[in-house]
């Protein structure tokens, strides 16, 4: 499943006991996903340290101009982690106290914690099974005059249409803040996802397509948005690092957070981006090799991501018995996982519970498959031989 590549990348080998114990013969399946490095990721890092400079620094500036290049957008605001992008975009929405923000249940807890952090109120929606992403008629089902913000989360990297809504929503003051933390490098029709029109936000985690170690990005719709991005994820202080450097003062004008992406986090993602097109050709073909081989498996179903237009972060299946098969596939040394328990059964968020039922059903057969570029056509046969063999048993 390699793409096409002058030096063999880094993957990082078993870190612990367990990893050791249940590996299979096949080391790739261990895990449900992996850390994918090209090798100049290190010596970038090593750059950055010689230069003492680790803070938020030109190299971070870099990486901006060069993430707004490939997405074909006027500005990009790199900020520490995803969940900082959605709390920033959430702020710079207007969200606040008393306000609504519709979200999927079906997504990471980060989503639901960032509109808690913004002081808003969490609006959980069910998703459509086959995609296990919202769709139009169930954002306007759960818009009241309430709502500020609706939280698309673009699972597995799909794309989401709201064009038929998006007028009515802008009509009614809502914004759409799109989690996009599944899909950089995937398009909407022509354009990429972040060059949409909407507030966007990508993270650039471990696993992520594109990996900074740590990180994300906003994607701000208007220079006077960027700029409110910019002083929010600095602590409110106008002045850059290097005029405070040269001042015996500086203004905080306003109520911010520590968000700022370090150099050395832009320059992993500087080098990765380098290379982002093998990552563009790797991750469809691995996803179509899932296809192809688990084509006529009885009972299971594989979660659609509109591969044509998507650079997928996962392969997820919907099966029967999944807590049984589960265990079995672990008990193989093969890597599944789940993404995600709903969040509206959290306890954590038990005060703004609601009935989901498509929502609770999925929840109780999705498993990710092990996906990550440095597995083989050989690889995914190992693993959908152990899922038949699962779903028999």
């Amino acid at each position: 499943m390699h793409a096409s590549r002058s030096a063999e990348p880094y993957t990082p080998t078993a870190q612990t006991e367990e990893d050791v114990v249940t590996s299979p013969s096949r080391p790739h399946v261990r895990r449900n996903a992996s850390p994918y490095l090209f090798g100049g990721e290190a010596a970038a890092v090593a750059q950055v340290l010689e230069s003492g400079q680790y803070g938020h620094s030109d190299v971070t500036e870099e990486f901006e101009r060069r993430v707004a290049d490939f997405l074909g957008v006027p500005e990009v605001v790199a900020v520490v982690s995803g969940t900082a992008a959605l709390h920033l975009a959430l702020l710079a929405a207007g969200a606040g106290p008393g306000d609504e923000v519709i979200v999927p249940s079906m997504t990471f807890c980060a989503t639901v914690q960032a509109i808690l952090a913004a002081g808003a109120i969490p609006v959980f929606v069910d998703v459509a099974p086959a995609t296990l992403c919202v769709t139009d008629q169930l954002v306007t089902d759960a818009v009241t005059e309430r709502t500020r913000a609706v939280l698309p989360v673009l699972f597995g990297g799909r794309a989401i249409d709201f064009s038929r809504i998006r007028t009515e929503l802008t009509a009614r003051g809502v914004v759409i803040v799109e989690d996009a933390a599944h899909a950089f490098g995937s398009r909407h029709g022509a354009r990429k996802v972040g060059a949409t029109g909407d507030l966007s936000c990508f993270s650039f985690g471990p696993i992520k397509n594109l990996t900074c170690g740590q990180g994300g990005a906003v994607i701000p719709r208007t220079p006077q948005e960027a700029e409110t991005i910019r002083l929010l994820r600095t602590l409110g202080i106008r002045q850059s690092q290097a005029d405070r450097i040269r001042s015996t003062n500086y203004s905080v004008d306003r109520i911010g957070q520590r968000y700022t992406m370090s150099a050395l986090n832009a320059a992993i993602g500087l080098a990765q981006l380098s290379r982002f097109e093998e990552i563009e050709a790797a991750r469809p073909q691995l996803w179509r090799t899932y296809r192809d081989a688990l084509a006529g498996t009885d009972g299971v179903a594989l979660v659609d991501l509109d591969i044509e237009h998507t650079v997928p972060f996962n392969c997820v299946v919907r099966v029967p018995n999944r807590e049984a098969v589960f265990a079995d596939m672990q008990a193989r040394g093969i890597g599944v996982g789940v993404h995600y328990p709903p969040n509206h059964l959290q306890q954590a968020f038990a005060a703004w519970h609601r009935p989901l039922p498509v929502t609770e059903q999925v929840a109780e057969e999705i498993m990710s498959l092990p996906f990550h570029p440095a597995m083989t056509e050989q690889d995914v046969s190992h693993v959908v031989d152990a899922l038949r063999k699962a779903v028999t048993r």
